[in-house]
This record gives C-alpha cells, structure tokens and sequence, in this order.
C-alpha cells in the first residue's frame, strides 16, 4: 500500500509540480550525494540498472518530466524513489534533496567529469 502511494504522490508531483528552478546549492549537493547516493551512482552510474545512469542523455530518456524542468524531476525521483530507487522522503530533508538534485543536473551538464 505504501509503495502505491508512493507512485501516486510522485505521479502527482511529477504532472503539477512547478517548472521553476530550484535554489539547491550544488557544493552542499556533492556531500549528500557522496553520503546517500554514490554507492550505487559513483561517477554518474548505476550499479543496479546499467541503463538509468545520471548523465544527461539517459535522464532525458527514462526520467519523467526531465524535459520540462531538470532539476524538478530530479527532486520528485530523489523524494519519491521509483522501482529500485528508494524515496529519500524520510531521510534527507528538502534542503538536501534540493541540493542533491542541483548537483546531479550539474554534473549530468558536464558530463560527469
């Protein structure tokens, strides 16, 4: 039941949601990400699904709403997890999701390197 939930709050956030940019600092970003996310996205990657990495050509391919505001779809993917992907609702704050998904778009803009 919770999973279901889940997918509809990221359904709703994902078709509502705002096409602003998000104010994330992108340096506080690089630190939860190395904390939270590198051990299965180190480099841009995916250890789980070789196919869904973090570079910017895949994200335009299989995240949704990626197109209308990059940083959004990060958020809602980080927030609400998807599949094998775990929300971070009830771990990392809204501040650090933001910061996160700043970092992501930074790096996925600059090829990882």
């Amino acid at each position: 039941m919770r999973a279901l939930l889940s997918v509809v709050a990221a359904l709703f956030v994902l078709i509502w949601a705002p096409t602003y940019a998000f104010a994330g600092d992108a340096a506080s970003g690089a630190r939860v990400f190395s904390a939270n996310c590198a051990a299965c996205h180190a480099g841009g990657g995916n250890i789980i699904n070789a196919e869904h990495t973090l570079k910017q050509e895949d994200l335009k391919s299989y995240l949704a709403q990626y197109n209308n505001g990059h940083e959004s779809a990060i958020v809602a993917q980080v927030t609400y997890g998807l599949n094998e992907m775990p929300a971070f609702i009830d771990t990392l704050t809204e501040n650090q999701i933001s910061d996160v998904a700043a970092y992501v778009e930074d790096q996925a803009s600059n090829g990882w390197s």
